[in-house]
């Protein structure tokens, strides 16, 4: 497993050439969902940063309405090409809200959306990841929010780079059963993604989420790409909740 973590959670405490100094002084990889201007600062302190992100990629705003497909083929396009020119293996999008879409035409919209652009990705040796998100507490209404919808999407468009960004925080506030997706979806999981729940915090014994054992899960499937940290630390020791993080997670 290889480790990496968000920066967004952890913003508030470092600028982000301290963050890399200390992440990789515990042994982490990468910093992930940054945009192109930091690409560089990460790469310079020996990092890489996993998944790309940029300010065209919205949430609410996704694959899922046709409306929006020119406006995201063009970006992605031009931001898929890019991360392929600094080594940024994976670059993250998203379904989208509702919106009164059924899920059965969002996941049609979608694949129409993603399908030129996942054979961008496969020309260009990048990942495009769609992110499982809840719709319960943090993304209310956003589509892709459920493990069997996301990977009927990936088996639908049929590309070796396009896969599901599985939020293991997210997954079990929506649906639990983590494991057993796990098992049954690792064919079309390309990233994974940890928090703790209740509160989307650590991931230590203060929270329900058995993380060992879907870490074991997890390699028991012969996944070896990078695991995000992506929860939000309150411990006051914002470093010190991160490498128990990476010890938990270290199976």
């Amino acid at each position: 497993m290889k480790h990496s973590v968000c920066y967004w959670c952890f913003r508030s405490f470092y600028s982000l050439p301290e963050f890399c100094k200390e992440v990789k002084a515990l042994g982490f990889e990468s910093i992930e969902i940054l945009g192109p201007a930091d690409w560089k600062i990460v790469k310079d302190a020996g990092l890489t940063c996993a998944v790309g992100m940029d300010s065209f990629c919205n949430i609410s705003k996704g694959f899922n309405d046709p409306k929006n497909h020119a406006f995201l083929q063009e970006n992605y396009i031009k931001f898929i090409r890019q991360a392929s020119e600094n080594g940024i293996p994976s670059v993250i999008c998203f379904s989208g809200n509702r919106n009164g879409i059924s899920d059965e035409q969002g996941l049609e919209n979608c694949a129409k959306g993603l399908d030129m652009l996942a054979k961008e990705a496969e020309k260009y040796g990048v990942k495009l990841i769609i992110e499982l998100l809840n719709s319960y507490i943090d993304h209310a209404d956003y589509q892709c929010d459920h493990t069997a919808w996301g990977a009927a999407l990936v088996q639908k468009i049929g590309s070796p780079n396009f896969k599901l960004l599985y939020d293991i925080y997210h997954a079990q506030v929506m649906e639990g059963n983590i494991c057993n997706n796990i098992m049954k979806y690792h064919e079309v999981i390309g990233h994974y993604h940890t928090a703790g729940l209740p509160g989307r915090n650590e991931i230590d014994d203060s929270q329900e989420i058995n993380y060992p054992f879907i870490i074991k899960t997890i390699q028991d499937t012969g996944y070896n790409g990078f695991l995000g940290q992506e929860f939000i630390p309150t411990s006051g020791k914002p470093l010190e909740s991160l490498r128990k993080a990476k010890e938990i997670c270290t199976i």
